[in-house]
């Protein structure tokens, strides 16, 4: 028997090895926290061929280091400091930038601790083949432990442990290079700290430590000229303001203290909240708060006080006297400050004059305005979390000071984004001339409160504007969607088969076989649109002998595949969710489950999870049970072959759909729309639009839908009885009344019409009766229209929220999740897994029992989920902007019946149902605006005619063209009018 000894730890050592600490729980408990430290001597340098180290650990950096910087020509690797990540994040992820990087525990867990993305960001660095990066455990290795001294911050503490690893690491190098008796003595490499800190280079420099700043380590990079644009401004203290900022006055306040902020939200006398800027009107913005039925307008420069879309702020409401309507004039941010020079627009008359046109264009005549239309008022006194990340922008060829393409000149340049929400960004580069006619990427800095433009700096040129690839990118990225090439790591959890998977033969030994129906029998088919790859469901029904029918729904069993806390199921709660674009998808899940292993094609033996209903041919539930299956499916339809056939299972569900859609509706379900449209490419091979279409709805769409409905919510209570705390269900709150205060009173003075917002049932019947005997089409406008006036549907642990806000108000359900897509929503995988813990099929793994767990996911899908839909959205609107290119260039003049949707004081909004697409006819001559009755009187083109009044509703004919903006060479869609009046003399 082996000899055991027990080492006791010296009670001195306690210090080191011991960190205590006191928490406060969620209920106000404090409890005191006790973590051991155990240090090791053993923890690898990662530098090959160290003698000093493991000889069997594993290895990254090359035993010279980097020999091409010039301030250090026998070799080097880089120690940067936490700051180095969280500001010069895009310089590290570079390809220029190919130093060997060494990693400090101590740098991860702070970055960590101070952004989250970026610390994904640090993690994916770490794990990349192409670069070489150690990460070393300095908080564990006994000569690099430190403890916090007395009296010492938090971060004094980190910055003297980021010293002494990078202190050890010098002195350990002459280990890993001993010297060879009879050889002159080598030159050794060195540990450089790179930090912008100018006090921590001073403390370096006294302990003999090598260091430096980023820009004076870049400046001596031999690739320097590619990767000075990609330095932040905020990480360095050596890079000089614009002459626009440096020396002027304040324009903006100073933000209120952080502790101010919170405790006068706590108090209830400031108000927290998302900023909205206006897309119409760069000038406004709003803040939604739970304290008011309508957002806080802010109105004005200094009022939004450097807001950025999206940034969590903190508002003052004024006093009701003050308290204004927003203005109805479109207001475009490039038109009006077209004029600006990038590098000396705060000059004192440069300055009078913009804000003299800034406050005329936000001169509205608010006496006028009816007091009903009034709402909060306020100004933003401070941020509580900035939204700023990369954005898609263009240069301003107006605003470069030398356009020849061959000079590396240092300029200052606008950077205009591509969304209307933002504003231009200033931007200091040596690239500038090149960059004309490509979209880049761009990252905000910072905004000083000297500075009416946010400072960034330059990321990367995707390509030239307007090709597809492009276009393409600058989506996916304006729309924050993953789309990286899926990792080995996550390559390695699918089977180890491949393609040649199967569904093993039945015998009650093979795991797959447990606890699951044979449904291999059953008449079971798909219905989806044409094209579809990643089948989630199939459907059958029959009747039964006792008269009644037995309908199922089955779907894709994702989660026998993707298993919790596995490197696959990571990537797909980040992701979570499929994007589909007009012409690609970018998937959640790896293709060889999405398209081939998971989805039910017709034929093949298949694993699903089923919901099968036993009904009355009424369509009353009798009863449902759950099951894990195995199914083949017999067909897959499109939705227009669907519709042909008469086969018994499709009548069958059709019947039955019919049924059960008429028992939502009476209980109150809204029918909502949105404009769809379908892209004709000119071939699967090609991803050139050609025709532009709205999307035909068949029966059958209802028939899939339906079941579908009928299936979450079966689900959906099943799951929340035995989960009642973390069950993840998907809720619709009721739009507050507010929301359609100015669609009914357009309704009601433009048609005569009531639209009753008491309850879903009221809207659904009120929304049945706006019709116009005329014009067939406008019930669906109205119903678009309608449509915007609600809040979005949400995803929710059950246990944080209460239970009377369960419910869909667009569906009448009083409670409701999604499980019929896993293929294509992390949500829905979420929720198999519940459901299979629910009927004893497996137990539910412990994370999805955490409340705080759940919420975080649910968090994250819901972020996700919006932007995907936008990023579709986005994508259709590209491509029919590319069509109707195409049409221009074919035909003399494209032109297409509208709707007004909107009146300005100086345009219309209008809505082209055929293209399901929106656009602004702007007038420059100066019209008579109504805004009591949404009507606008422009001249009539014939000479003595009376003025044409043009109200909301008003079916109108407009011009579409295709123009290039001479200075971002961005296309974009302009519309004019064509009938009742041709706009282009106005």
């Amino acid at each position: 028997m082996p000899e055991i000894t027990i080492l006791k730890r010296p009670r001195e050592e306690a210090v080191i090895t011991q960190r205590m600490f006191f928490k406060k729980t969620a209920r106000g408990k404090v409890i005191k926290v006790l973590r051991e430290r155990y240090l090791r001597d053993d923890i690898s340098c990662g530098i090959d061929g160290c003698r000093a180290c493991n000889t069997t650990a594993q290895t990254i950096l090359s035993r010279s280091g980097d020999t091409t910087h010039k301030d250090f020509p026998t070799g080097h690797y880089i120690l940067p400091d936490t700051n180095v990540f969280l500001a010069q994040m895009d310089l590290i992820e570079s390809n220029y930038f190919t130093p060997p990087i060494i990693i400090l525990q101590t740098v991860m867990e702070e970055v960590r601790h101070r952004s989250l993305p970026l610390y994904s960001r640090l993690k994916a660095l770490t794990t990349t083949d192409e670069r070489k990066v150690w990460v070393f455990y300095n908080e564990f290795r006994s000569e690099t432990a430190i403890v916090r001294e007395d009296d010492e911050t938090p971060n004094d503490r980190n910055d003297r442990g980021i010293r002494k690893a990078a202190e050890w690491y010098n002195a350990h190098l002459t280990l890993a290079h001993p010297p060879i008796r009879g050889q002159p003595k080598l030159a050794l490499p060195k540990v450089v700290l790179i930090t912008d800190d100018f006090a921590n280079r001073q403390k370096a420099e006294r302990e003999k430590i090598p260091c430096i700043s980023v820009r004076s380590y870049v400046d001596g990079m031999k690739n320097s000229d590619q990767l000075l644009d990609l330095l932040s401004a905020t990480g360095s203290d050596e890079v000089e303001p614009t002459r626009a900022v440096a020396g002027r006055t304040a324009l903006y306040a100073d933000y209120l203290p952080m502790s101010t902020l919170v405790a006068g939200v706590k108090a209830g006398q400031l108000h927290q909240g998302h900023f909205n800027a206006n897309q119409f009107n760069y000038l406004e913005g709003t803040v939604p708060v739970p304290a008011f039925t309508k957002p806080v307008l802010l109105m004005g420069r200094e009022n939004m006080n450097r807001a950025v879309q999206g940034d969590v702020v903190v508002v003052e409401v004024f006093d009701e006297r003050e308290w204004k309507a927003p203005t109805d004039e479109v207001i475009d941010q490039e038109a009006t400050l077209k004029n600006d020079d990038a590098e000396d627009s705060e000059e004192e008359g440069d300055d009078l004059m913009v804000h003299e046109h800034e406050s005329k264009a936000l001169r509205a005549e608010h006496a006028k305005k009816a007091p009903t239309e009034k709402q909060p008022t306020g100004r933003v006194v401070g941020i509580i979390k900035r939204n700023w990340r990369a954005y898609v922008c263009h240069i301003d060829s107006t605003s470069l000071t030398s356009s020849n393409a061959t000079s590396l000149g240092l300029q200052t340049v606008f950077a205009t984004p591509v969304s209307r929400l933002l504003p231009r960004i200033r931007l200091r580069t040596r690239q500038a001339p090149s960059l004309i006619g490509n979209k880049i990427l761009v990252t905000i800095d910072r905004w000083e409160i000297t500075s009416r433009y946010p400072e960034g700096h330059f990321v990367r040129t995707l390509g030239k504007a307007e090709s597809k690839e492009a276009e393409q990118e600058s989506l996916l990225l304006e729309f924050e969607v993953p789309y990286r090439p899926f990792g080995k790591a996550i390559l390695d959890c699918l089977p180890p088969e491949g393609e040649q998977w199967v569904v093993p033969p039945k015998s009650a030994a093979i795991p797959e076989w447990r606890d699951r129906a044979d449904l291999r029998d059953l008449i079971i088919c798909s219905i989806d649109p044409p094209g579809c790859q990643d089948i989630d469901d199939a459907l059958h029904a029959r009747r039964l002998t006792n008269g009644n029918i037995e309908a199922g729904v089955h779907i894709a069993d994702v989660s026998h595949f993707v298993h919790p806390e596995t490197a696959m199921d990571n990537e797909a709660a980040a992701r979570g969710s499929t994007v589909y674009l007009v012409d690609k998808r970018i998937d959640m899940l790896p293709a060889l489950l999405g398209t081939n292993l998971c989805s039910l094609r017709p034929h093949v033996e298949r694993l699903a999870f089923s919901v099968i209903w036993e009904m009355t041919v009424d369509a009353e539930i009798v009863d449902v049970r759950f099951t894990k299956s195995v199914i083949a499916s017999k067909a897959a339809f499109e939705y227009g072959e669907a519709q042909l056939r008469k086969d018994d299972p499709i009548r069958l569900l059709n019947s039955l759909a019919q049924k059960l859609k008429a028992k939502r509706m009476a209980a109150g379900a809204l029918n909502l729309a949105s404009p769809e449209v379908k892209i004709h490419l000119d071939s699967s091979e090609s991803s050139d639009p050609v025709d532009v279409e709205q999307k035909a709805l068949h029966e059958t769409n209802s028939l899939v839908e339906e079941f579908m409905l009928l299936a979450n919510t079966s689900v959906a209570r099943k799951t929340q009885e035995s989960f009642p705390q973390t069950s993840v269900l998907r809720r619709h709150l009721p739009p507050p009344p507010t929301n359609f205060e100015k669609l009914q009173d357009i309704l009601q003075k433009r048609k005569g019409l009531k639209l009753d917002v008491s309850s879903s049932g009221a809207l659904a019947d009120s929304l049945d009766k706006c019709l116009d005997p005329k014009e067939p089409a406008f019930n669906t406008l109205v119903r678009i229209m309608a449509t915007r006036c609600m809040l979005s549907a949400e995803y929710f642990s059950s246990g944080s929220v209460s239970r009377d806000t369960f419910g869909h108000y667009g569906l009448a359900s009083p409670i409701y999740t999604h499980f019929t897509s896993p293929i294509r929503r992390y949500a829905d995988i979420l929720v198999h897994r519940q459901l299979a813990a629910a009927i004893g099929y497996t137990p539910l793994h412990p994370s999805l029992h955490s409340k705080m767990h759940v919420e975080r996911i649910m968090e994250v899908v819901n972020r996700r989920h919006r932007m995907a839909q936008m990023a579709g959205r986005a994508s259709v609107e590209f491509y029919v902007g590319l069509a109707l290119k195409g049409r221009n260039e074919r035909e003399k003049e494209v032109t297409e019946d509208a709707f007004v949707i909107r009146t300005f004081r100086n345009g219309l909004g209008v809505f082209v149902s055929k293209l399901g697409l929106e656009g602004l006819v702007m007038f420059k001559r100066d019209t008579q605006f109504d805004a009591e009755n949404y009507t606008i009187s422009v001249p009539s083109s014939d000479v003595g005619r009376p003025d044409v009044t043009i109200s909301v509703f008003d079916k109108v004919t407009v011009r579409i063209e295709v123009e290039k903006d001479k200075n971002t060479q961005r296309g974009r869609v302009k519309m004019t009018l064509v009938n009742p009046v041709d706009s282009r003399a106005l």
